[in-house]
């Protein structure tokens, strides 16, 4: 069983970003980068399809020189293989963008099924998996929390409100990771070891055949960033409980003007 498995490098989760906004934007000098925990799920999942059935693990990332790193940090907890796509005409893509050159490497590379996490949390959308699907003509199964292969045949379970949703598809397939699917292995030795002698081919623009002009440029433009303006600091009432009820609906009728 040949997977594709797509990740993404994202900030550090526990980077206060709030502190970060400056001048309409978030500035992210000298932030730690990390994979994002989503598709950490994905690759796990992946990887324990291949101990059971064989084949290969593929990683494949869409990022500048750093987001190698993720590759590696995946490579060493046991994937063969990993893609960096690496362009200018790549940057600051939005989902639709960003999954059409994601296709296009997927459709280079041996899979009977792609793997990614349901969400970046960077941006925190969700759209990637859904466009990808759409661009490569395959049945999406999201929030996957759960997953059983026979065959061509693969049936996966997500929370729903009340309960549990099971569905079934036929491979090839395009599937998003949600927490709960699985517990994350640790990197062995062997497996950092190996990755520094690994060798991470880069694909741009010309390797993969597209044409810069055709790639979706963003449908959302954001236009600027600011924190909520600080807020009053609370109020303590002094006096008896009575004195205090009246003097809190003086202040709501004559100060908030709630009453």
């Amino acid at each position: 069983m040949d997977i594709v498995v797509l990740i993404k490098q994202v900030p550090d989760t526990a980077t206060r970003i709030q502190d970060r906004v400056r001048d309409g934007h978030i500035d992210l000098d000298g932030v730690t980068w990390v994979t994002n925990p989503y598709d950490e799920y994905a690759v796990e999942e992946a990887l324990q399809i291949k101990e059971k059935l064989g084949g290969t693990v593929t990683l494949v990332t869409m990022g500048p020189e750093r987001a190698a790193s993720a590759l590696k940090d995946m490579l060493a907890l046991g994937a063969d293989e990993a893609v960096h796509l690496m362009d200018p005409a790549f940057e600051d893509l939005g989902p639709r963008g960003t999954a059409q050159v994601l296709a296009a490497a997927v459709r280079k590379l041996p899979h009977q099924m792609v793997w990614t996490g349901w969400k970046a949390v960077d941006g925190d959308q969700g759209l990637v998996p859904i466009y990808l699907a759409h661009e490569l003509g395959y049945p999406h199964l999201s929030f996957v929390s759960d997953f059983e292969l026979d065959g061509d045949r693969a049936t996966a379970k997500r929370e729903v409100e009340g309960g549990k949703e099971v569905l079934e598809v036929t491979l090839p397939a395009v599937f998003s990771a949600q927490k709960g699917l699985n517990e994350v292995r640790y990197a062995s030795l062997k497996g950092i070891m190996a990755v520094k002698r690994k060798q991470i081919p880069v694909w741009d623009a010309a390797e993969l055949g597209i044409d810069p002009a055709t790639i979706s440029t963003p449908a959302v433009e954001t236009v600027g960033l600011e924190r909520p303006p600080e807020r009053a600091a609370g109020r303590i009432i002094e006096g008896s409980p009575d004195e205090a009820a009246s003097e809190l609906v003086r202040l709501l009728h004559e100060e908030a003007k709630v009453l």
